[in-house]
């Protein structure tokens, strides 16, 4: 009888070790407590909330449900925050944390590449994106350009201060899986209407990849981008694109409209991309501080563009 109490009273103990929380940050999570491995590059997600099943010498055994081996070791201050309570992402702290990395120490950086993609190509040559599923006639983003990223320069310019887990994540395109990126309602809206690769977690990828090395946080980034697509679809480059849709048109016919829009000599400062004789992007090397595009063009580099000419192309599938 004695070992049936002893029994049952163990069980009930161990059962009462047991809670959900949700974590303060973005942690990787072992299959050892060495922290020698980590398969599958698995870090905690701090929008979700996890069985914790044991607390042992600062580190917690979590329940990560899909994963193999599902039992996982992550460090206890990974558990700071008040049991059963969602960290406040108003707070700018919790809003580092939630991303998993901290902004960039360093200033903004002089150069940049704004890099647009013309939706109805990009589309035409990823058809099972979620942004490109076609749902209906006419879709939000068709016959204009959308963000593809904007890129504080030189090239090798990546990652900062990204731990090893979220980074090997991000490179093995597991965006999904990358933490949230903490924006503002009005600001998320925004980059959904330009950015309709969100869709896929293109905001993730494009925030731990390069924004990370902006000098700002993910607010300001962003609406700094937001501002730059709206800036060239406002212009006569956007309105020659969308009026010329089916049409093959040439390089030196855009670096023309960009100088019409933007000022003389700003069209030397535009790379064309072509995939399948369509153009899918157009880069802008930008330098320089401010937000305007007709400045920031001015102090950018000469681009070499491989593309010269090629098809507009139409909003639907061929």
């Amino acid at each position: 009888m004695k070992k049936i109490i002893t029994l049952f009273l163990l069980v009930t103990l161990h059962s009462l070790a047991r809670y959900e929380a949700y974590p303060s940050k973005a942690c990787p999570a072992y299959n050892n407590m060495k922290h020698t491995q980590n398969s599958h590059h698995v870090v905690l997600d701090p929008d979700k909330k996890y069985m914790v099943l044991d607390d042992h010498k600062g580190q917690k055994l979590v329940l990560i449900k899909g994963e193999q081996p599902a039992q996982r070791w992550v460090d206890g201050a990974c558990f700071e925050v008040k049991q059963g309570n969602h960290p406040d992402t108003s707070d700018i702290s919790n809003e580092k944390a939630a991303v998993g990395v901290e902004k960039s120490s360093s200033s903004r950086p002089e150069e940049t590449l704004l890099a647009l993609s013309w939706h109805n190509s990009f589309c035409e040559t990823h058809r099972g994106r979620k942004e490109c599923r076609r749902r209906q006639a006419v879709h939000p983003a068709d016959n204009r350009f959308v963000l593809h990223g904007l890129w504080p320069q030189p090239r090798e310019l990546l990652y900062c201060n990204v731990p090893y887990e979220i980074k090997q994540l991000d490179k093995n395109r597991q965006w999904n899986r990358l933490p949230r990126v903490p924006l503002s309602e009005e600001t998320r809206r925004a980059l959904l209407r330009v950015m309709p690769g969100a869709a896929s977690n293109l905001h993730r990828h494009e925030w731990i990849k390069h924004g990370t090395c902006s000098g700002e946080e993910p607010e300001a980034y962003f609406k700094r981008a937001i501002d730059l697509t709206k800036q060239v679809n406002g212009s006569k480059v956007g309105r020659f694109f969308a009026d010329n849709t089916g049409r093959v048109v040439t390089l030196r016919q855009i670096r023309f409209k960009v100088d019409e829009s933007f000022g003389r000599g700003s069209g030397k400062q535009v790379e064309m991309l072509c995939k399948k004789g369509m153009i899918t992007e157009l880069w802008f090397h930008l330098k320089g501080e401010g937000d305007e595009l007709s400045a920031l063009l001015k102090g950018g580099k000469k681009a070499r563009s491989r593309c010269r000419k090629g098809r507009i192309d139409s909003a639907g599938f061929r």
